[in-house]
């Protein structure tokens, strides 16, 4: 249950803190019948209680590792795997989140006292025992800048102590792993707390252009500011969205960014009916669409986009494409846009009995199952 609820939390977190304030608004428009009149489970679907609510897909060397991290209180099994992930991926990204997350979570439920340890000492212990330690400080700095936000109020002088100390330790970082972008991934959350300014902000992005041009992560990050810091119309994020879907190369995810920024603005638009037809959702659909066909099959980031694939393609009715997205997805359900409900499990089985019942009105089957 631990994990569970460390990886729920940082679901929420992922690609910092983007702020997604969506509802269920309107699913019943969509509806070819009753949710109920068609059975996924005769797909070989997941039952929903069942749904791993964890991740978007599968990391199981990062669930073994987290398990034993927090069943012993030994970081060495973290600062080892860390070691051997990939500078400027994805993953390494996903997993300092993580581990963050985690060592967040356990002081929040166990702050400690008088008699009582506090909870994510296995981090401090790790940072004093290999202060050099590359993976330990970037993990450090982002458990700052997740214990600012869920301790603090945005504005207080609290929350500024804790997040002037998390942009210490993201410079901190960055020093000891020059090449890596995750430090200044982390530092574009510090970047909003704080309030940087525009060359601050332009800084810092070039920095991460220069390491990782191409990271997905770090330009959904990147979106929110394009969204609101400074522009604050939607055109603005769509043209920041496009460019970098633009200039992609074969294989990056970057195509799907359009979407993410098509459903950043979702309660700006008139949500009728058509709307998930119009020329823009679908535009931003078929990038989506050919990005997961030409990722890496292992790319972390595919799964993240595929789930927000099956939200847009059941809402514009598009059956049997929100069926093949399902089968590839169906199982976890740890990403957006499910964890923006109460219950991510419930809100991803709604679109999937939707998704099953538009699909076997108009003449599909297990048999005739995509993918």
């Amino acid at each position: 249950m631990a994990i569970l609820w460390l990886l729920m939390a940082l679901l929420m977190l992922c690609f910092v803190l983007l702020p997604f304030r969506r509802r269920r608004r309107g699913l019943e428009q969509v509806h070819p019948g009753h949710p109920d009149a068609a059975d996924p489970a005769r797909y070989g679907f997941v039952r929903q209680e069942e749904l791993d609510v964890r991740m978007p897909g599968p990391d199981e060397d990062l669930l073994e590792v987290l398990d034993l991290v927090q069943r012993a209180g030994d970081y060495r099994a973290a600062a080892q795997l860390l070691a051997g992930t990939e500078a400027g991926s994805e993953t390494r990204w996903q997993r300092v989140q993580a581990f963050a997350g985690a060592a967040a979570l356990e002081l929040q439920r166990r702050p400690g006292g008088m008699h009582e340890t506090p909870g994510g000492q296995w981090l401090r212990v790790w940072r004093t025992e290999q202060p050099k330690d590359a993976g330990g400080a970037a993990v450090h700095a982002e458990f700052l800048v997740q214990q600012a936000w869920r301790t603090s109020v945005p504005g207080t002088d609290d929350f500024r102590i804790i997040m002037e100390e998390a942009r210490d330790a993201c410079a901190q970082a960055a020093l000891l792993a020059p090449g890596d972008p995750v430090p200044y991934i982390v530092e574009l959350s510090v970047a909003r707390g704080l309030g940087y300014t525009r060359e601050e902000f332009d800084q810092l992005w070039l920095k991460i252009l220069d390491r990782a041009p191409h990271h997905m992560g770090a330009h959904l990050a990147a979106l929110h500011h394009w969204c609101e810091k400074w522009h604050g119309s939607r055109e603005a994020a769509y043209d920041f969205a496009e460019a970098a879907a633009a200039r992609a190369p074969q294989g990056s995810l970057l195509s799907a960014l359009p979407l993410f920024a098509v459903f950043e603005h979702l309660p700006e638009v008139n949500l009728v009916a058509g709307f998930y037809q119009s020329e823009v959702v679908t535009k931003a659909m078929h990038g989506a669409l050919h990005a997961v066909s030409s990722a890496r099959a292992d790319d972390p980031v595919r799964a993240h986009v595929r789930h927000l694939l099956t939200f847009f393609l059941v809402r514009a009715e598009r059956w049997a494409e929100a069926m093949d997205q399902l089968v590839h997805v169906d199982g976890h359900v740890g990403a957006l846009p499910w964890t923006l409900s109460a219950d991510p499990a419930a809100e991803f089985a709604l679109y999937r009995a939707v998704a099953v019942a538009g699909f076997e009105a108009n003449g599909g089957s297990p048999a005739n199952l995509p993918g």
